[in-house]
């Protein structure tokens, strides 16, 4: 940030959000306060419950703890400064939108790794259900997911660089609630060509990648379910991919809707699709994952005391 003086006469950004007119704030406000609320309670109550739980110490929700992590960071990175903005002044500082914006950029692409590696998981204990304990080792696990977590630090850290080289001299309004790049470059007066050759290049690599990973991991596993003679079997293979297939199609269709265009194109519609990648998928998938998986629901019904009590034989 150290740049900031010379290579930008801008201090500070002026985040729009979501409405201008005054009536709304107070609205907003309350209702994206409980969607963070639930947002944090509930994939707090995941990991919680998925630690407390010796039956659930498996790969698979092994994974599932630490998206609910990330979910909540991912989360927190955006939420709370959205809070302040219904409320207060609308400003955030040049390096605090950097910073915001590397961060959305980390977590996110986190999370979309991170689906990938459930995926395989679920490809391995589908299709090679007498090596998945080998296979999926602990020691495997862990090596999966420091590098779904570091990954994308590189890849966020490159696009901030390029961002701070570019000059902003004219307005400071972002059209948009947060920082992101395609309204941080169009506010621009400096050359951009750089940052959308990479952002057309190496971004989809990082974005796409593990969606066809995904995509060819549940072509293998369908293949493999319809070879199933009896249909309880069948049924029982389709209900453990359910969950993370619906989190999927939820976080890839409305990030690839916001992504996949020229930066010219984006407009103040794009803003919804955004709001569901960024808040919406957080906050559900608590919900998707708990409410189709018995082992799950009965570990939260014993993490906060609702599990019915056991009568005494007469």
């Amino acid at each position: 940030m150290e740049r900031l003086n010379q290579t930008s006469s801008v201090s500070e950004f002026i985040l729009l959000g979501l409405s201008s007119q005054p009536q709304d704030q107070k609205p907003l406000f309350i209702l994206f306060l409980i969607i963070y609320l639930v947002t944090i309670t509930g994939n707090l109550l995941i990991v919680l419950a998925i630690r407390s739980d010796p039956q659930l110490h498996t790969p698979m929700y092994f994974f599932l703890s630490f998206l609910s992590f990330i979910d909540i960071c991912f989360t927190t990175t955006i939420v709370p400064r959205m809070l302040v903005n219904f409320l207060s002044h609308k400003t955030i500082s040049y390096a605090g939108c950097l910073s915001q914006m590397y961060f959305i950029y980390a977590l996110g692409n986190t999370d979309s790794c991170l689906l990938a590696v459930m995926a395989f998981d679920r490809y391995v204990a589908i299709c090679d259900p007498f090596h998945y304990v080998t296979i999926m080792g602990h020691r495997r696990c862990v090596l999966l997911v420091a590098f779904s977590c570091s990954l994308p630090h590189f890849h966020s850290l490159l696009h901030v660089l390029l961002l701070n080289q570019l000059t902003f001299c004219d307005s400071n309004v972002i059209h948009h609630f947060l920082c992101d790049l395609s309204p941080l470059m169009k506010l621009s007066c400096s050359p951009t060509l750089i940052n959308e050759i990479v952002i057309m290049t190496e971004g989809p690599v990082l974005l796409v990648t593990p969606f066809l990973f995904i995509t060819f991991s549940y072509i293998r596993i369908l293949i493999a379910i319809l070879k199933i003679p009896s249909t309880s079997g069948k049924h029982k293979a389709f209900s453990t991919c359910g969950s993370h297939l619906t989190v999927v199609t939820l976080f890839y269709g409305s990030i690839f809707y916001v992504y996949l265009q020229p930066v010219s194109t984006y407009t103040v519609r794009d803003h919804v699709a955004t709001i569901v990648y960024t808040v919406l998928s957080s906050m559900l998938n608590p919900f998707i994952y708990s409410l189709r998986n018995k082992d799950l629901k009965q570990s939260l019904r014993k993490l906060v005391g609702r599990r019915k009590p056991q009568t005494a034989p007469p």
